[in-house]
């Protein structure tokens, strides 16, 4: 049997429409190496969740614009891609009176024991907790443990993080760090909350109004920052890291760009419109009232 292929992760020139014919994404080409960790930095809407749901094969993309590891996640239902998303934070089991030992069992904790007791314990689990009776953040741990337990070569993450204290974060990193170190495994995550994340990223993508306006080794990306700050051309907000600099400055430099709100239009369900015609990032129209 042929070993399997890297979980690299390819797209070329991937262009989504949602069903109001507003543009999603336009134009994107990645090439993320496998054991590669990628942040997907942008403001609220700039294209992000609709990205990873299409890599994640949750929606039909165009043939031959979306590679995992050589295949179509949408066509072939790639083992191992694991996405991490809103509707997966939503699902209600985790709020009823049921204990964190059943719901690991569920999705397969008796069958990866070591991984499951490292999660639990990275993530500081009781497992005597009954959901019904936790915190938001308690919960949001065992739903990570929940999606981890697995070993997956893939990893899709829509900020899934937001719940967790500090603590917490930092100890999920180090142990998604570990795993592109330690397997052979790849992770793109998308997040607005950069704390313990300096020195994280391997590759960062920077998106604005459903396009990648660059993208490239953390490092190298850093390193400009470092010269341009030597120029006295940063942003210079005091407290924040290299990282954090740099987000800021894309973002401040997204919103100029973009213009003030005033130039939109509201759609029918109320999300913005560009004027140039791009809109409806991160969910599915629904169509004007009836």
């Amino acid at each position: 049997m042929a070993a399997p292929a890297p979980p690299t992760i390819t797209t070329h020139d991937l262009t989504y429409t949602f069903q109001d014919r507003s543009n999603g994404i336009s134009n994107i080409s990645l090439d993320l190496p496998a054991g590669s960790r990628t942040l997907l930095i942008g403001a609220n809407g700039a294209g992000k969740t609709t990205l990873l749901r299409l890599l994640a094969g949750k929606r039909l993309a165009p043939r031959g614009s979306i590679s995992l590891a050589g295949v179509d996640p949408f066509t072939s239902g790639l083992e191992g891609v694991t996405y991490l998303g809103l509707e997966w934070v939503l699902n209600a089991i985790v709020r009823t009176d049921i204990g964190v030992d059943e719901l690991l069992r569920s999705v397969g904790g008796d069958h990866y024991p070591d991984r499951r007791d490292e999660l639990v314990s990275v993530l500081d689990i009781d497992t005597a907790w009954r959901m019904h009776a936790v915190s938001d953040g308690e919960r949001r741990r065992v739903q990570l443990a929940m999606g981890l337990i697995r070993p997956w070569t893939v990893l899709l993450l829509d900020e899934i993080t937001v719940d967790l204290d500090v603590w917490s974060r930092s100890q999920f990193l180090g142990f998604l760090r570990r795993e592109t170190e330690q397997r052979v495994c790849t992770v793109v995550y998308a997040t607005h909350i950069l704390d313990n994340l300096a020195g994280w990223p391997t590759h960062l993508v920077h998106m604005h109004l459903g396009t990648v306006k660059e993208w490239g080794k953390a490092d190298v990306m850093l390193k400009r920052l470092d010269e341009e700050q030597a120029k006295g051309e940063a942003l210079g907000e005091k407290g924040n890291s290299r990282l954090g600099e740099l987000v800021l400055r894309w973002l401040r430099d997204d919103l100029r760009e973009r213009g003030p709100r005033s130039q939109h239009t509201r759609g029918p369900e109320g999300w913005s419109y560009l004027q140039r015609g791009i809109g409806g990032y991160g969910f599915e129209p629904k169509g004007p009232p009836a």
